[in-house]
């Protein structure tokens, strides 16, 4: 089946393409930058058609409860305003992005693009029905961004030729799709976008 982007209603949503999340980062995605050439190719028919395009990032304070050292169980990773927290320079966004930073509250963690931001809102606002999603990392921020992308009544893709995970245990990013999947997430590659 082909899916024809609709200005108004379709927004890409582009989840922590990071420096800190791609190899040489702080927190790397195996793989994670393989996933840009595809990214830019849906910016590019996005911008197109007109349609809205927002991108997501990680944009913790120094201090932030996910870190190590203040009982989380990641290594510092895209703090505000340093190199690793940038996107990464191979991303191709447009002027009019929209930027959403996330997980900005040192006592809270936020994996999804919607917690403690105003994505819903923004999308709401714009009249979109439909999010198509990809980025890093499959079973953790894109995983959670499409859940409550459902949870919010938004028809969901995920954009599976355009995510990497990081399989902390073998078959986690699988385990992730599946349950994307059953609850309601379609799998779309791009040569099913007209």
């Amino acid at each position: 089946m082909k899916y024809r982007i609709k200005r108004g209603k379709d927004a890409l949503i582009i989840v922590d393409v990071q420096v800190d999340f791609c190899p040489g980062g702080a927190l790397p995605v195996p793989g994670g930058d393989e996933i840009i050439p595809k990214l830019n190719e849906y910016i590019r028919k996005f911008h197109a058609a007109g349609a809205l395009i927002v991108a997501t990032r990680d944009w913790h304070p120094p201090n932030h409860i996910s870190f190590r050292d203040y009982g989380g169980i990641w290594p510092p990773h895209c703090v505000q305003g340093t190199e690793g927290a940038k996107f990464h320079p191979g991303l191709r966004l447009p002027d009019n992005v929209i930027i959403v930073s996330k997980a900005m509250d040192p006592l809270r963690e936020a994996y999804s693009g919607f917690e403690g931001t105003d994505l819903e809102k923004e999308l709401r606002k714009a009249g979109v029905r439909r999010v198509f999603i990809g980025g890093l990392a499959t079973e953790y921020c894109v995983k959670n961004t499409v859940l409550d992308a459902l949870k919010y009544g938004f028809e969901t893709f995920l954009l599976e030729d355009a995510v990497r995970g990081i399989d902390v245990k073998p078959g986690d990013v699988e385990e992730a799709i599946k349950e994307m999947v059953k609850r309601g997430a379609k799998k779309l590659t791009l040569q099913e976008l007209e």
